[in-house]
């Protein structure tokens, strides 16, 4: 199991700002923040308890690694999905797929994804049919 991801960001609050609206309809919040150096995010801590404090997902000041990476967040049914989609971009969020099937992945993925800020491929992912 992986315990915990980063990625660099360019402007950390504008970042955790996108973050936190895109992610709350995953039941994201921010866990810890780390004044101009990082924050962590991570589940509502009542309804996923977690062992580390600070989240699972880490957003840092500092040069986004090149090539930008893919990170995929799971969502519990496809309105998750559909309601990830339009949280990011209304952040500022730049469509990279719509929310949908993707049945060359597996019958019942549906999900969609988003260019962040700095350009990384963020996708909320439900593997179950609705």
């Amino acid at each position: 199991m992986i315990d915990h991801m980063g990625i660099n960001v360019t402007d950390l609050q504008g970042s955790k700002t996108f973050y936190e609206t895109a992610l709350a309809p995953l039941g994201y919040r921010t866990c810890m923040h780390i004044e101009n150096i990082a924050t962590g995010f991570g589940a509502d801590r009542d309804a996923v308890p977690q062992d580390d404090p600070g989240g699972d997902f880490w957003i840092a000041l500092g040069t986004p690694q090149t090539p930008r990476v893919h990170v995929a967040f799971h969502a519990a049914n496809q309105a998750e999905v559909r309601a990830f989609y339009a949280a990011a971009l209304a952040a500022g969020g730049k469509d990279n797929g719509a929310p949908g099937l993707r049945p060359h992945y597996h019958a019942n993925y549906y999900a969609a994804f988003i260019f962040d800020p700095d350009g990384y491929n963020i996708e909320a992912v439900c593997h179950k049919p609705e």
